[in-house]
Formats: structure tokens, sequence, C-alpha cells
């Protein structure tokens, strides 16, 4: 396995000496400059963060997530926080003269027009409907159907994990099958487009290792959301077992210091997501 974990870096080493050579070339006749290949990936499979966390739990060949797994569900709930958050849909209250903590503050709509997605739509009706507002913690139990207030049932999004894994299929990146165990028959979506996936983990792998800032407030806010999101699902371990031994050690290691910060200092920073930091905040105590 560390043998294929260097191939990925090498490839990646050869594509950085190919880009500058086209970017050269660029420079000199002003046309025909090759997309970077995240350009690519945004235009080929754009995913939400929920349809990553999602596809970082799936069992490539299986098409399932783990039976063990019992984090997941609320994980994609936060995950779907974030992504309107990060669409400027809602945002946290001010934090007032007393400067309320993260996770007292209630979550607000900024912007109700739709998102284009059915799950970010609903959810975002949720929090438009719902007065007086809630905490992003109350929405997470909300959302997952795991609160004790039977008057917030209704709030409950329903079959999430289906629901993701067919716009994956619709994305070309996932297909459907039919699994028999023995007693029940169950729909499965095995990958399909294995460079999506391919992506998605080598965006992970540079980003705590050759790509590392040692500052979270110059990282890419979607990429360092999928981080927390992906440690909160228990999928990120998919993402770093790959890689060798020394690798290895060294990811987990800068993923244990994003989990110690100071989640308060860090939503105060400039161009900081508040909402992103609630969520984040609820899931790492």
């Amino acid at each position: 396995m560390s043998e294929a974990s260097g191939l990925v870096f090498r490839r990646n080493v050869v594509k950085t000496q190919e880009n500058g050579a086209s970017s050269l070339d660029s420079d000199r006749d002003g046309k025909d400059k090759e997309p970077e290949p995240e350009d690519v990936d945004s235009k080929e499979t754009r995913l939400t963060l929920m349809e990553e966390v999602l596809l970082l739990g799936l069992k490539d060949k299986e098409g399932y997530t783990s039976f063990w797994n019992d984090c997941i569900s609320s994980g994609l709930r936060g995950c779907i926080l974030i992504e309107l958050a990060i669409r400027g849909k809602v945002e946290l209250e001010k934090a007032g003269m007393r400067r309320r903590s993260l996770c007292n503050r209630k979550v607000l709509v900024k912007n109700d027009s739709p998102c284009g997605d059915v799950l970010l739509d609903e959810a975002l009706k949720h929090i438009k409907d719902t007065e007086p507002p809630e905490t992003v913690q109350s929405w997470i139990e909300y959302l997952s159907g795991e609160t004790w207030n039977p008057l917030k049932l209704s709030y409950q999004l329903k079959n999430v994990r289906e629901r993701l894994a067919k716009n994956l299929v619709e994305k070309g990146v996932l297909t459907t099958e039919k699994q028999n165990f023995l007693l029940f028959d169950m729909t499965t979506h095995p990958l399909v487009d294995n460079v999506a996936k391919t992506r998605l983990v080598k965006r992970l792998q540079e980003s705590v290792l050759s790509k590392w800032t040692n500052d979270p407030n110059r990282m890419d806010k979607r990429l360092l959301a999928l981080i927390f999101m992906a440690h909160a699902s228990d999928v990120l371990e998919n993402a770093f077992s790959p890689l060798n031994d020394d690798d290895y050690e060294l990811a987990m290691k800068r993923v244990r210091e994003l989990m110690d910060l100071d989640f308060e200092a860090e939503s105060a920073k400039p161009n900081a997501n508040e909402t992103m930091w609630a969520v984040i905040a609820s899931f790492v105590k």
C-alpha cells in the first residue's frame, strides 16, 4: 500500500512539472493554457460536502458504508449546515456584548433563495420556518431525528445516505445494484468513477502533507470543513490508510493539531465562517 502511495505523489510531481511547462508556453503565446487539476475537478464533478463525506465512507466495490459506523448519520447533517453556511444561506446571530459562545448562538437565515439541492433546500426551509431560532447543536439533533422534542420530529431529514448516493449516481460517480444478504435484499452503490474518489483522497492527503499551511485561517474553508467532518463521521481514516507509515503518522499528527484548536478564537479571525466553526465545535468536544 505504501508503494501505491508513493506512486500517487510521484505522479503529482510530474503533473506539477507539466503544468509549469504549459504555463510558460501560455505566457509566450497568450493562449491554450491548460487548466489546473483542481479546475478540471470543479468542472467535471462538483460534489457537495455531504457527498464527499459519504463517498469517503462508502466501500468501493460493495457500495455501502460500514455497518459499525454510527457517526456518519449526524456527521452528514452537520455537513448540510456547513454547506448552507459556505453558500451564504445561513449565519449565526451576533455574539453581543457578553460574547456568547458559538454553541449558544442561534442559526439565522441570511438568504432563503433555493440552493438547487433537495436536501439543502429542505433544511433551509425548516430553519426559516422555525421561531424562535435554534442553535447549531439543536439543528443537528432535529435533522438527525435524535431530538426528545416530539414537536420537532417532523424536521428529520430521512434517507439522507440513499438520497446522497443517488445524487452521486446522477453525477456518474456511483452506480446502483441490488445485493442479497441472506434474509433481505439491499440497494448498494458501488464506485464507477475512480478518478473522482482518487482526486478527493489526494486533496485530503495533500492538505495535511505537501500543502500543509499550519494556519487554518489560510486553508480553503471547504477543504478544512471536509477534514473536520470526515473525522467526525469516522471516515477520514479511509483517506489516510493508503499512506506509508511515516506519512500516515504525520497526517494524523496534523489532524490532531486541528482538533485541538480553540474554535472560539478561530471563529473570531477575519473572514472566518462562524457557522462552520460552530458546527465543528459541536462535534469536537
